[in-house]
């Protein structure tokens, strides 16, 4: 049980551990503050959910170094996290112990946030912080998350354009060279990322069985502080199969024909292709026009990773079933959906044939070789 003594004007509470050692639990300026503490004390650990404030008065610059120690995640993620933790919060909160982050300080450090980074940076990084946040509560050092509940985006987020079959057409023909235009086809009638585009080896690349397969280890490009390499995919659900209508075949098994590189879409020979540099020098180009040839743009505002949201709104218009969407996409669906739901050859099939047609109805139909074309 815990007893009050007196040191100087104040009285504070005092306790003995499980392991024996006596600890302050808090200090107080009159023995009534102090007795009404003791009383909470005593029923924290009758019902063992007293927490040894002690553990919570360690900054949070030494909490990091503790989390750091046991904390599993790709070197893509890591930069991520150690960006975010020397820019933004351990300028603000290293020096505060864990048990002085309250919710209103976490709401003042949003709206400073919020003044010079975008949402998605904001919200990246208040991810961060309420992970840490998180983490030391499930180790026993502070009662509760101050992050939890707190508003980040307050505002929705605009919805993101998508394409028809004949708008990607017109952005892959204006498009210089066949490689990046195939690739842009690709993106857009598979649905893959950025990072499994630009990581697909040639032995991946099953042409024979009308497929791609995303590597569980090595299915994808990551860029870290400028460094090119191959790891993992973005989840374990990402290393899928992924089955190509007739038409992509094709074109895939052109542009292999065409190099003997080891990566399907690569840069000069066999060089890593670079995702700011095919954004700036090819696709923003051919998404927005140019004046001086007097092409306007196909869809305002458009990204590359829009063609992987064009592709789910295909498959949703075409009636596939939410599971088969999920695994091409890499997804895994919640719960109960994604326990009892199973994606047979049948609805594969849907799906190839439904993307065969979507291209076919874009095609001349003059009995020629057909080609990527700008529309």
């Amino acid at each position: 049980m815990a007893w009050i003594e007196q040191r100087g004007t104040r009285y504070r509470v005092r306790l003995r551990l499980p392991d024996g050692t006596v600890t302050t639990d808090s200090s107080h300026p009159t023995y009534r503050t102090a007795d009404i503490r003791r009383k909470q004390v005593d029923l924290d650990q009758a019902l063992d959910t007293y927490l040894d404030p002690t553990l919570g008065r360690i900054t949070l610059t030494e909490w990091v170094a503790i989390w750091e120690a046991g904390h599993i995640a790709g070197d893509a993620k890591w930069a991520a996290y150690r960006s975010h933790l020397r820019n933004h919060i351990l300028p603000r909160f290293g020096d505060t112990p864990l048990t002085k982050i309250t919710r209103q300080t976490v709401k003042v450090f949003v709206k400073q946030l919020r003044t010079h980074l975008a949402d998605s940076s904001t919200a990246s990084v208040m991810s961060l912080l309420g992970l840490l946040m998180r983490e030391a509560v499930a180790d026993g050092r502070i009662p509760h998350n101050p992050c939890q509940g707190v508003k980040v985006i307050t505002r929705e987020r605009p919805e993101r354009p998508t394409a028809t079959p004949t708008q990607v057409n017109t952005i892959a023909g204006r498009i210089e060279r066949r490689s990046d235009q195939i690739l842009v086809t690709t993106a857009a009638y598979t649905g893959m990322r950025w990072g499994e585009l630009a990581g697909l080896a040639r032995t991946n690349t099953r042409l024979g069985h009308g497929l791609i397969r995303i590597d569980p280890d090595h299915g994808a490009l990551h860029e870290v502080q400028g460094r090119l390499y191959l790891g993992p995919p973005k989840t374990a659900g990402s290393a899928r199969d992924i089955h190509l209508p007739p038409f992509l075949i094709t074109l895939l098994q052109e542009l292999l024909d065409s190099h003997d590189h080891d990566l399907v879409f690569s840069g000069a020979r066999g060089a890593y292709l670079r995702r700011s540099s095919m954004s700036r020098r090819v696709f923003r180009p051919a998404v927005d026009g140019n004046p001086q040839t007097h092409t306007g743009p196909v869809i305002e505002g458009m990204h590359f990773h829009d063609l992987r949201h064009t592709h789910k709104t295909w498959m949703i218009e075409d009636q596939i079933p939410e599971i088969a969407q999920a695994r091409r996409l890499g997804h895994r669906l919640p719960g109960i959906r994604g326990i009892y739901s199973h994606v047979t050859p049948t609805m594969i099939a849907d799906i190839t044939r439904a993307l065969e047609d979507r291209w076919q109805t874009t095609q001349p139909d003059n009995g020629k070789r057909r080609h990527l074309r700008a529309a």
